[in-house]
């Protein structure tokens, strides 16, 4: 069973920095795709980044970009979104999502197939 856990969410003022961390746990010896995706209460789950199994690759909407920047440990399933010039419009609670089976484009969430619990962050004006 594949577990995935976020952290480093909180309350920043507008124009700062976060860093947030996930890591998947629970299948040795495999690197995937991983995503983060952004929600508030009311609206559907919205693509914010992703990076190929081997971090060659990242993509980033257009909302965030030039402003956010999403990593992985070398060999690992940990990645990292470094979050800069943050917004009030960055309010939402953060997931990361896995994907492991499915296959399809990075920017829908369906094709992810475990997802952490979230973090939030809370951008003050």
């Amino acid at each position: 069973q594949v577990h995935v856990e976020e952290s480093g969410g909180g309350l920043v003022q507008a124009g700062g920095s976060l860093r947030l961390s996930c890591a998947a746990s629970g299948l040795t010896g495999s690197r995937f795709p991983m995503g983060w995706f952004r929600q508030v209460p009311g609206k559907e789950r919205e693509f914010v980044a992703s990076i190929s199994w081997n971090g060659d690759n990242t993509y980033y909407a257009d909302s965030v970009k030039d402003r956010f920047s999403m990593s992985r440990d070398d060999g690992e399933n940990t990645v990292y979104l470094q979050m800069s010039s943050l917004k009030p419009e960055d309010t939402a609670r953060y997931y990361c999502g896995a994907q492991i089976y499915n296959s399809g484009p990075y920017y829908r969430y369906n094709v992810y197939d475990y997802w952490g619990q979230g973090t939030q962050v809370t951008v003050s004006s």
